[in-house]
Order: C-alpha cells, then sequence, then structure tokens
C-alpha cells in the first residue's frame, strides 16, 4: 500500500505521515520547502520521518519538488504509481492571500490541477485533499455545517479552496475519481506553523513582548488539534466514497453527490473564545501576556464553528482534544525543541 502525500514537511502533512508510517504503510511525500515560514523548521520535520520510517520498518521516499510543476508531478506519478494520494501543499495564510495573490493561484490552483490530473490518469483510488474553514467566509449560521452556502468568501486563500471543491466534484462526476475534501478548522499543535497565533504568541510572552489581539480580543475558533486532524485523515483515506444511485436530487446536498465524492468539516465542534486560548498557553508557560488591542483585520472572520456529525457518521471519530490539554502538548514541545 503506497500513499503519495503532498506537503509532507508542512504541519498537517508531517503529522499525517508520522502516523501512516506508524501503521506501516509506505509513504512518497513532496514538498517544495518554500521560504513562506522557517524552511529549517520543514527539514527537522523531514528528518523526524526519516527516522520515524526506520523505527517502524516503514518507508518513506521523500521528493523535493513543487506541485505547480507539471512536468515533475506527472513523472512522480509514472515512477511511484500511488494507490492513494492526499493533497495538503498549499500557500496558506488568509491573511498573505492579500500581499501575494499569485503565489495562491500557482499554489492551490495550478498546483491542485496537476495533482488531480494526475491521479486521474494514474487511476488512484482515492484523493483526497485540503479544503479549508474559510469557505464559509461571510456566513453568520452556526454551526458551520457542510450543507450550508458558501458562495460567499471573504479571503482569496477561501476562494481558492472553494475552487479546489468544485474542481473535485467536476472530476468525480466526469472520471469516477473518488475524492474527498477536508474543511480543517484553526488546527495547532507541536511542530506548528511560526506564522500562526500559538506559535507567535508563545515566542512573544517568553520575550516579555506584546501579543496582538485582534478585533479586541472578541474571537471565536474552533481550535482543533493536531492528532486529532491526522486520526481522521487516516481514517478519510481508506473509507472511499462510492456513486450514489440513491442521492436525492431535490434536497441537493452540496456536501454529497451522485458522484464518488463527499466533503467534511474537521473540526472540534467546541468553539473557544481567543481570550480562552490565551489563557490556557499562560498558565501552561507560568506567564502572563501582554496584550496589543488591535481592530479585525481584512479578510478575517469574526467566529467558526464547526457541525463534525457527518464526520462522525462516515469514520465513528471526531475532534475530541480540549485546549487545555493541546496547548499543553504543544508548550512541552516548544520548550524541548527550541531549549527554553
Amino acid at each position: 500500500m503506497r500513499v503519495l502525500v503532498t506537503g509532507s514537511a508542512g504541519f498537517i502533512g508531517y503529522h499525517l505521515c508520522k502516523l501512516l508510517l506508524q501503521k506501516g504503510i509506505e509513504v512518497v511525500g513532496i514538498d517544495n520547502l518554500n521560504s513562506y515560514y522557517d524552511v529549517n523548521l520543514k527539514k527537522r520535520r523531514n528528518k523526524e520521518l526519516q527516522k520515524i520510517s526506520k523505527e517502524f520498518s516503514s518507508n518513506y521516499i521523500f521528493s523535493y519538488g513543487d506541485i505547480a510543476d507539471k512536468k515533475f508531478i506527472k513523472e512522480l506519478f509514472e515512477k511511484y504509481k500511488p494507490q492513494y494520494v492526499v493533497n495538503l501543499a498549499a500557500q496558506a495564510g488568509v491573511r498573505y492571500s492579500i500581499e501575494n495573490p499569485t503565489a495562491f493561484i500557482n499554489s492551490n490552483l495550478v498546483g491542485f490541477n496537476n495533482i488531480i490530473e494526475a491521479s486521474r490518469y494514474a487511476e488512484v483510488k482515492h484523493l483526497v485533499f485540503a479544503s479549508s474553514s474559510s469557505v464559509y467566509g461571510g456566513n453568520k449560521i452556526m454551526p458551520f455545517k457542510e450543507t450550508h452556502n458558501v458562495d460567499h468568501p471573504v479571503s482569496l486563500y477561501a476562494a481558492t479552496k472553494r475552487s479546489n471543491e468544485l474542481i473535485a466534484h467536476t472530476y468525480s462526476h466526469l472520471y469516477n475519481l473518488p475524492c474527498t475534501g477536508l474543511r480543517f478548522f484553526t488546527v495547532y499543535g507541536p511542530w506548528g506553523r511560526p506564522d500562526m497565533a500559538l506559535f507567535l504568541f508563545t515566542k512573544s510572552i517568553i520575550s516579555n513582548e506584546p501579543i496582538n489581539i485582534f478585533n479586541n480580543g472578541k474571537m471565536i475558533r474552533d481550535f482543533t488539534y493536531i492528532d486529532d486532524v491526522s486520526e481522521s485523515i487516516r481514517r478519510i483515506i481508506f473509507k472511499v466514497p462510492n456513486i450514489n444511485k440513491l442521492y436525492n436530487y431535490k434536497n441537493n446536498d452540496p456536501s454529497d453527490s451522485w458522484a464518488p465524492f463527499k466533503l467534511f468539516n474537521i473540526g472540534n465542534s467546541k468553539p473557544s473564545s481567543l481570550m480562552d486560548y490565551v489563557n490556557a498557553l499562560e498558565n501552561h508557560l507560568g506567564k502572563k501576556a501582554k496584550k496589543n488591542y488591535l481592530p479585525m483585520q481584512a479578510g478575517d472572520v469574526q467566529a467558526t464553528e464547526a457541525d463534525n456529525q457527518k464526520l462522525y457518521n462516515w469514520i465513528n471519530f471526531k475532534p475530541n482534544t480540549t485546549i487545555e490539554n493541546g496547548v499543553g502538548n504543544f508548550v512541552k514541545w516548544y520548550k524541548e525543541f527550541y531549549k527554553v
């Protein structure tokens, strides 16, 4: 059994590869190790995966390259012939999409098209791909359900992720390619991204520098711990959607289809305020933060909350780690990794 994971040196990609390798599954990883954030952290993740593969006698094959490079992707699929593909490579960052839109078009649209085309011709058993809770955009009805309309994105990042969902459905319909999209909700934990709040807050608090609290702290997020996310993906990979001859066209559920296609929220379904998140971090660091209160940033949303019942019904599992435990695990890792 061979699974190809794009973005394997990324935050979610690393944890998924680690879990698959521990289960004895062969993994082919792709990453371009770009400089959006600390390249050394990505290299360290990659080195860890090499160690884990030896420890569990599984096989980790790493290929340095960019999913936007069509020739590279075509040759890689021909060489390794993956049975399952998980596309986690993407240009991330809602705020960064305002500064550098071209990076999002190249990675999230051109790159995604290369992956889905290669998957089609390789006749892979299942393509799983990262979407985002940001697709819910201007929606105000909580919790967010996969059945909700998502036609009002408020950032280019969200628009590219919604585009991925629509393209995937088209391929499922035209070519009978099983596809599943995953709408991630504020993923956090050890080995996380340095551009995300928990990393930034921890570094600033330890350095006695102020942390930026947007929307004056009136933010709510469905913080989802990384181990819950990787376990959800692992289960989804091997549960392949089929053609649904009983699809209800009158109901017209956008998260389901007559084609072999699914969409799932990957969220904790227990939203917390940003200030509760900060309080948990202060407790584990044993230190109070200096707070710099700021207005809402462009492209951001005030609140997110996932309905994860559909996910549970599909894989008999849903995220459930509390922020107290999750933040505690992150702080422990951070102190060890950076020798604080």
